[in-house]
């Protein structure tokens, strides 16, 4: 299965290029899931909100709304339910359907859960219509950042203390909290998992969506860093609205010419392994599938790889976070493995690949068997290779997009030959 997340600059027209590229895909054969949290009729033809099967809006082609606030009404029904011991404990009262409201950030959650039940489904293609870039960016590295959290506040290896609780709570006479805290846990890491594994499949790429212009190729240099930090995969750079090269008004002239730079600069700099692909200015805005069809031949043009392609889309496995890390950049220079360092052995250095990164926005810090790393607005805790966890940090540098760290063996920690 493929799956093709669409985002993109705010007020880029994602929406049009996500609904235009699910409308190709099926026109190639492929049976195509179009997801979307977009409030708008989407796809020319009414999308159904709720738990509902997503409604047909064209021959091989699906469409769903996700509901974001019926989502969260039912997982917060199903953990207060989960929790009523300890709840009836402290004698809190329960709340109900009729009075829950949508919290901020529950559409995120509800776009992810969609997007990993729509994975264990039979469909060819499933083309998501994403958030902004910035917001993209961030709820894709959530899952990680999450189950990381839950390891350092509820370790597994006290999870095998969960055998005495039911012991004790009958002794004390009263049920303990911790454990439904610990089952609630592993139910969480366990979806968490399953999402984490979706965003990090082969099988999953990104859609760019922008308007060139020198706005837009501002923000797109700095979202290269954090696509990258995060390791994620980019197919392709939807170039929206592009005007017509010949044009008698000077303002239309003006307005092309410096879309004509932009573009110039993108097919530069841009990312390795994704292309650009130029899309019309319609001269209105698109409505309905007449408009969509106009545009969906530009929305897969140089996509790569065709989505409906089913060779090679073997579901990837899940990655662990060492391999993770690993995957973001290269480790070179010796000692050997299993070789005691010596005066005068050259340094490890750890080249992490970061197109787009400011030297002052950086920041580095050591903790643990982690690498805290910062660039700009963008962070992930990245954990260290198995030979780097035995030596200490000797400095960094950037040049050229690649930031290069150092690392010195620490003869204590470093196994000896006898």
């Amino acid at each position: 299965m493929r799956r093709v997340l669409v985002t993109g600059l705010g007020g880029a027209g994602r929406t049009t290029v996500a609904a235009a590229t699910a409308l190709a895909c099926a026109g190639r054969g492929s049976r195509t899931l179009f997801l979307s949290a977009d409030p708008g009729d989407v796809l020319g033809a009414p999308v159904i909100a709720g738990h509902e099967e997503p409604a047909r809006v064209h021959d091989g082609l699906w469409a769903a709304r996700i509901d974001a606030g019926a989502d969260f009404r039912a997982e917060f029904l199903d953990l207060q339910q989960r929790a009523s011991a300890a709840l009836d404990l402290l004698g809190a009262a329960r709340l109900e359907d009729a009075e829950l409201t949508q919290l901020p950030g529950s559409d995120q959650f509800a776009l992810l859960r969609a997007l990993a039940v729509a994975s264990r489904g039979d469909w060819d293609v499933v083309v998501v219509d994403m958030p902004p870039l910035r917001e993209t960016i961030a709820l894709l590295a959530l899952p990680e950042e999450l189950r990381r959290y839950l390891r350092r506040l509820l370790p597994p290896e006290r999870q095998a203390a969960r055998a005495l609780r039911p012991v004790l709570a009958q002794l004390a006479g009263v049920p303990m909290p911790a454990q439904w805290l610990y089952a609630t846990a592993g139910r969480w890491d366990s979806e968490l998992a399953g999402v984490q594994s979706v965003v990090e499949s082969s099988d999953t790429t990104l859609r760019i969506v922008a308007e060139p212009g020198p706005k837009a190729a501002a923000a797109l240099l700095e979202a290269r860093t954090g696509i990258a930090l995060h390791g994620l995969r980019v197919d392709m750079l939807a170039a929206n609205r592009i005007l017509p090269r010949e044009s008698a008004d000077p303002w239309i002239a003006a307005l092309t010419a410096q879309q004509e730079k932009c573009l110039h600069e993108w097919h530069g700099t841009w990312l390795p392994g994704s292309s650009i692909c130029e899309v019309p200015h319609l001269g209105r805005d698109p409505q309905g599938l007449d408009d969509l069809a106009l545009l969906h031949t530009g929305a897969l043009t140089a996509a790569g790889e065709d989505p409906g392609d089913a060779d090679g889309l073997a579901a990837a496995p899940e990655r662990d976070r060492e391999a993770a890390a690993r995957d973001l950049g290269r480790i070179t220079g010796p000692p050997a493995a299993g070789h005691p360092p010596r005066t005068g052995d050259a340094l490890y250095v750890w080249e992490l690949d970061l197109p787009g990164a400011v030297k002052e926005t950086l920041s580095l810090v050591r903790r643990g068997d982690e690498l805290l790393l910062g660039a700009g607005s963008f962070r992930r805790n990245l954990p260290l290779p198995s030979a780097l966890r035995r030596c200490t940090v000797a400095g960094a540098g950037l040049t050229d997009g690649v930031l290069k760290v150092r690392f010195t063996p620490d003869p204590g920690l470093w196994p000896r030959t006898p």
